[in-house]
């Protein structure tokens, strides 16, 4: 009961606060895992650049991994999974909340991911969480992932 109350007053003492995150360059994991625990605690969060985030590990395992999960289930019953970078990265942080109990879905509802930086934002302090950019040898982002799954989301790419 004690752990409870302690909990529900973190989230109290956190729900003015909000922060925008910049995922370039950033783990998708590590990223997801580090949003989960700030948004569990009652902050609002605001991720830039999704497509930017990267899954690791060899290119043809990560898009076999995609495309099952596309190809998985039937046309007319689903399940119906998003191609769109930014939900996958949200999707990826709803997997590390307890999002079916209601303090789990009020907290995916405080977050909230973009593609780029939209106008309002530019102006915004972007923070960079350190602990999820690593170096990594193979990888993809989520927009050649994105563009694997037949979703062309107009960013040029960088580099």
């Amino acid at each position: 009961m004690r752990a409870k109350m302690a909990e529900m007053e973190i989230v109290e003492a956190n729900k003015g606060k909000s922060a925008v995150v910049d995922a370039t360059g950033a783990i998708a994991g590590r990223l997801a895992s580090h949003l989960a625990k700030r948004l569990m605690q009652g902050e609002t969060i605001v991720v830039v650049n999704a497509e930017r985030a990267l899954i690791t590990g060899s290119p043809s395992a990560i898009k076999a991994r995609y495309d099952f999960k596309t190809t998985v289930g039937t046309r007319r019953k689903g399940p119906f999974p998003s191609r769109m970078p930014h939900l996958l990265l949200k999707r990826t942080v709803r997997g590390m909340i307890p999002y079916q109990r209601p303090n789990g879905r009020a907290a995916l509802k405080r977050l909230t991911c973009h593609i780029g930086v939209p106008p309002q934002l530019s102006k915004e302090k972007i923070e960079k969480i350190e602990d999820a950019i690593r170096p990594v040898e193979s990888g993809m982002t989520f927009q050649e992932i994105s563009r694997f799954l037949g979703k062309d989301i107009g960013v040029k790419p960088t580099g």
